[in-house]
């Protein structure tokens, strides 16, 4: 990674970290080691935001989600995101993401949250995958449930799918309310591909019966209930991510579900959950009973 890509990277984690806090662009100039004037400039070429446009959209994101969830008042979400009145919330809510807040927390609805990839994603070197790595095998059960989905055209992974569709895809998902902690990726079996659409997709899981808005430019899938074996990696250093994803591929070739009874199901979606260092990459494989 070059100096100036790992300069804005240490600016993001720092308003990460202490988003809740105010945070200046002297403090952003003193983390990154740069000028204040130097630290800005390299900010918006790397990231397509000013540091105070950026803190200002994640801050609101961050107030969408809890919206979302019923977990604060519009007041309380307004002084957590630095607001000093709600009016001025209200305002700045309904000018990112065409909403009222109010409107939103009553009735969550697809709506385009910032959320910002760190630089370093873009600076990866593949590396050699380490000769042992513990990953960690965890039966789980999905309910019947229906999956709100953005297809792309070819995409067979991660990248591919960011090459075909919008960059803003994600943070679409994380505004809808979902029956699972977060949305999901997934590879689909041949029977949910849609002629001209992409194996790979990313998607929100929602209740069986959910009956609300289709977004624009989504499809809904239904699934069935179904086991899946959870493997997980160790936690990893970001720009180690590949590094931890061919471990964890390499584990499951090697891994034969019948040791619990089962065998590999080919009808449901694999499934990827984001990648964060702190949890360990993850997917989930579904799995049927052996008789």
């Amino acid at each position: 990674m070059d100096f100036k890509a790992e300069a804005v990277l240490k600016m993001q984690r720092h308003i990460r970290a202490h988003i809740t806090e105010e945070i200046t662009l002297s403090d952003l100039s003193s983390i990154c080691g740069y000028s204040p004037w130097y630290a800005h400039r390299l900010f918006v070429l790397y990231t397509g935001h000013g540091p105070g446009d950026y803190i200002k959209k994640l801050r609101l994101a961050d107030a969408a989600l809890t919206l979302r969830d019923g977990r604060v008042k519009i007041i309380d979400a307004a002084l957590d995101a630095g607001f000093s009145t709600p009016e001025g919330f209200t305002r700045a809510f309904y000018k990112e993401f065409g909403v009222n807040p109010k409107v939103y927390a009553l009735n969550p609805r697809l709506i385009p949250l910032f959320h910002p990839f760190e630089i370093e994603y873009a600076k990866k070197e593949r590396k050699i995958m380490k000769d042992t790595t513990n990953i960690f095998i965890t039966p789980v059960q999905k309910p019947a449930r229906k999956v709100l989905i953005k297809r792309g055209i070819k995409a067979t992974d991660y990248f591919s799918y960011y090459e075909e569709v919008e960059c803003e895809t994600w943070g679409k998902l994380l505004s809808i309310k979902s029956i699972a902690p977060e949305p999901v990726s997934m590879w689909l079996p041949k029977e949910f591909i849609s002629p001209g659409t992409s194996e790979y997709v990313q998607g929100v899981e929602v209740s069986a019966d959910y009956a609300g808005e289709i977004p624009e430019g989504f499809d809904v899938i239904d699934l069935p209930a179904a086991n899946y074996l959870m493997f997980q990696g160790e936690p990893f250093a970001d720009e180690d991510y590949c590094e931890a994803i061919e471990a964890l591929w390499s584990a499951q070739k090697k891994y034969d579900p019948k040791v619990l009874g089962y065998v590999w199901d080919d009808k449901n979606p694999r499934i990827q959950l984001e990648p964060l260092g702190e949890r360990g990459y993850i997917e989930l494989l579904a799995v049927k009973s052996e008789k």
